[in-house]
């Protein structure tokens, strides 16, 4: 056997066989770092779950991609900390949330001749806001009930 580490082994034990399934799951990857990319600039858009999506792809296609999306500066260690499962910091959620109503807001100025249009939106931040708070972990909870499990 060739000297490889667990966790390689572990991903290339995931990359699809076959070769058109790869190029998918690169493309898609691909797709999504770009909508990440973008995600970095135009406030209201996700970031880091696209590059989430992006690592998952490329943990498909591409073991070296994968670990690109890994060593990024600010984005790797957030999509470590999700497959670790330890969620978001409870810093990055309030500043996920208020940009996400920072962009409602506008969305609904913009769109206040279209009341059911606005109040779609509005309706979707709700559930985005509910599914933040209470579906996706807070990092620091988590360690903090890792640690009292370990006592």
């Amino acid at each position: 056997m060739t000297n490889t580490t667990a966790r390689e082994t572990a991903v290339s034990a995931e990359v699809a066989r076959n070769k058109m399934v790869r190029v998918w799951w690169l493309v898609v990857g691909f797709a999504s770092v770009g909508f990440g990319a973008i995600g970095i600039i135009v406030p209201g858009l996700p970031t880091t779950v696209f590059f989430i999506i992006a690592a998952w792809c490329f943990s498909r296609s591409s073991p070296r991609f994968e670990q690109w999306v890994l060593d990024l500066p600010r984005i790797g260690p957030l999509v470590a900390d999700h497959r670790a499962g330890l969620g978001m910091a409870k810093q990055a959620k309030l500043v996920a949330i208020t940009m996400m109503w920072v962009a409602i807001g506008v969305s609904v100025v913009f769109m206040r001749e279209r009341v059911t249009v606005a109040a779609i939106v509005v309706a979707a931040g709700l559930i985005g806001t509910a599914y933040i708070l209470w579906r996706v972990p807070t990092r620091e909870s988590v360690l903090a009930a890792k640690e009292s499990g370990n006592r």
